[in-house]
C-alpha cells in the first residue's frame, strides 16, 4: 500500500491517469479536463508520474512545440484499480444520496 500511495497517491495523480485512460492527452487538454489545478503543480505532477514510470512525456518537432502524454504499459496496469476507485465513487454517491431520500 506505501508503494501504491508514493505512486500514485495525493489529490491530483490518479485524476491524472484516469484522464490518460482513454488515450494520448496534451498538455492543454489535461488543463481543461483538470479546471482546478494550478499549470504548475500540473507540470509537477506530469514529471512526478514520468518519473516514476507511469506516463510518457513524446515531444514532436513542431513549431510551436506539441507534447503529448500518454500512459506506459506499467500505467495502464492500473487500469483495474482506477476502474474500482471510480466504481466505489459513483456507488458511494449513490448511497449518500439515498441517505437523503
Amino acid at each position: 500500500m506505501e508503494v501504491m500511495q508514493g505512486l500514485i497517491g495525493g489529490k491530483w495523480n490518479t485524476l491524472i491517469l484516469w484522464h490518460l485512460l482513454p488515450g494520448k492527452r496534451r498538455f492543454s487538454e489535461l488543463k481543461r479536463l483538470l479546471p482546478d489545478i494550478t499549470q504548475k503543480i500540473l507540470i509537477q505532477r506530469l514529471r512526478e508520474l514520468e518519473a516514476n514510470g507511469l506516463i510518457r512525456r513524446k515531444v514532436y518537432a513542431e513549431v510551436p512545440p506539441k507534447v503529448e502524454y500518454s500512459m506506459t504499459s506499467l500505467g495502464r496496469s492500473l487500469e483495474p484499480v482506477l476502474n474500482a476507485m471510480h466504481s466505489w465513487g459513483e456507488a458511494y454517491i449513490n448511497s449518500m444520496d439515498e441517505r437523503l431520500v
